[in-house]
């Protein structure tokens, strides 16, 4: 009862929340905020809300359909069913365990593929963002599941291992992998894994370049090259990011960024994502990360010998990994609630950021490019605050254009 009051109650205010979203963009559709009025028409500002609400749209499926499928794997029994077909394959107790974790990720990831098509060719194609392909959607999606397999196999495996050999304390082991593994896929993500879906290639405008390598010099930031991503390839949305760490530190631009941005405006925005790197942004959410997966495993390590734990949740038959599965499909029931706390954390790391860059470029390169990206993405500039507070990693646009703008100089 204590888990079905909790789904229910998180879908409540999720869909209250997106309900007050829409409510919001639709009143203010008739006029461009002030801040923005120069440089986004009112058809563009329109266009933006519009755009926002078909995402919204989605967005209330999929946490009616992801409501359901749980209640159906938990209350329901799918979990328990599943659990009995595959025992009798006769696996080992080892590879069965593996074999029902997988396959609960699997039927997932079909349950899902509705709607995943859905945004790619429905609502990203109707506004002009989707450059992907049938075929290339459906290549996407079988790399990932090959690449998802290979490297989430032997995980699995070693978990369950550790839960059946390794005592009482097997969730501290069990950590201690963790953190190697995501350290792992951390340093191999930009030369391993990225290259499997995107081309990149050096930044080869020498002029830009040299520019923002001066930037790197005087932020005293190291890193293994400035790289252009095909993103066009899949979207018409804009972004940069840093990826990896140690040697394999990437500065990573989509190609559609550098084709919409001037020079100065491409500088302050790394000067923005420099802001992350200097506050140490990067570790201290690996570190909170890293706390939250140990105080999780903590508690899977005590729920796996409770057996109101599986009889609670319509599993009849107790084991490592349907406490596992369990786990994974209903904790983030109980912690829908500490996201507004991580988002308002994000926030305000986003806006140490945009001090830094203020700092160490005009104020208003950063101002005038971040118009150009929410124009160019069709990103809304009137969110509802109250569902920005719960979702949004980034302040809201006029926010954020407002804060930067008290750093120009009188």
């Amino acid at each position: 009862m204590i888990f079905l009051f909790a789904v229910v109650a998180g879908l409540t205010v999720q869909l209250w929340l997106a309900g007050r979203q829409a409510a919001h963009i639709i009143s203010h559709m008739g006029t461009v905020p002030p801040a923005f009025a120069a440089n986004i028409s009112l058809e563009q500002h329109r266009t933006a809300a519009r755009y926002s609400l078909a995402r919204l749209g989605v967005e209330r499926w999929d946490l009616v359909l992801g409501s359901a499928v749980l209640l159906g794997w938990t209350l329901a029994g799918g979990l328990g069913w599943l659990d009995n077909a595959m025992a009798s394959i006769g696996l080992g107790t080892l590879w069965h365990g593996v074999a029902l974790v997988i396959g609960v990720v699997l039927v997932g990831s079909l349950i899902d593929l509705p709607l995943s098509i859905w945004r790619t060719f429905g609502v990203e194609a109707r506004f002009g963002f989707n450059r992907t392909t049938p075929g290339g959607f459906a290549k996407d999606r079988l790399l990932g599941l090959v690449l998802g397999l290979i490297l989430g196999v032997p995980l699995v495996a070693a978990i369950l291992r550790l839960m059946a050999r390794a005592g009482d304390l097997w969730w501290l082991w069990a950590w201690l992998l963790w953190i190697a593994f995501s350290l792992f896929i951390t340093w191999a993500y930009p030369i391993w894994i990225a290259p499997l879906f995107n081309k990149f290639k050096a930044l080869d405008d020498t002029a830009l370049r040299t520019r923002l390598e001066g930037l790197l010099q005087r932020c005293g930031f190291t890193s293994n090259g400035m790289f252009v991503m095909d993103g066009s390839r899949r979207s018409a949305h804009g972004n940069a990011y840093f990826t990896g760490f140690g040697a394999n530190k990437r500065i990573v631009f989509f190609d559609t960024l550098l084709d919409g941005l001037e020079a100065d405006e491409v500088e302050a925005v790394l000067a923005h994502e420099l802001g992350h790197f200097k506050r140490r942004h990067v570790v201290k959410m690996l570190a909170i990360s890293a706390l939250m997966s140990l105080l999780g495993l903590a508690l899977l390590g005590w729920l796996a010998g409770q057996q109101w734990f599986y009889a609670g949740l319509g599993v009849a038959r107790p084991g490592n990994a349907a406490a596992l599965v369990l786990f994974m499909l209903v904790m983030p029931v109980f912690t829908v609630f500490v996201s507004p706390l991580l988002a308002r954390l994000s926030r305000r790391h986003e806006f140490e950021a945009d001090d830094f860059a203020a700092a160490q470029t005009d104020p208003k390169h950063l101002i005038s490019g971040l118009v150009k990206m929410y124009r160019d993405n069709a990103s809304t500039l009137t969110p509802d605050p109250l569902y920005s507070a719960f979702h949004h990693s980034h302040p809201p646009a006029p926010v954020r254009i407002a804060h930067l703008s008290s750093k120009i100089p009188a």
